[in-house]
């Protein structure tokens, strides 16, 4: 698949149905199954919350989903910076510097006195 184009990229990124912040573990096995809790960072503290075993999978494409999300805008913002660079680099002026002309006679030293 060719990301290469801007627009591509935000096609990918508008079919991203699902998403969530964080990093699912497993907290305990027990008998009657897996527990797990999500963990995330939100707003300037560490939540955990219960995610019922049902749930995990989903949970997971989810927090799938974001990590996409961020490597496509990543992408995307990479592809706009390195636009935006060339089209400065090709607008702005270089200065030119001349080369001092220099004289074939040899220089003379002022006298003293």
């Amino acid at each position: 698949m060719d990301l290469s184009n801007p627009t591509r990229l935000i096609e990918q990124i508008a079919r991203i149905q699902r998403m969530e912040r964080g990093k699912l573990s497993v907290m305990r096995e027990g008998p009657q199954g897996t527990h797990y809790k999500l963990q995330v960072w939100e707003n300037g503290k560490n939540a955990s919350r219960h995610i019922s075993s049902e749930q995990a999978p989903a949970v997971q494409e989810a927090i799938d989903g974001y990590h996409r999300f961020q490597e496509l805008t990543d992408q995307y913002a990479q592809q706009v910076i390195d636009r935006t660079r060339s089209e400065l680099a090709a607008t702005s002026k270089k200065k030119v510097y001349r080369s001092r002309r220099t004289s074939s006679w040899p220089k003379t030293r002022k006298s003293k006195g």
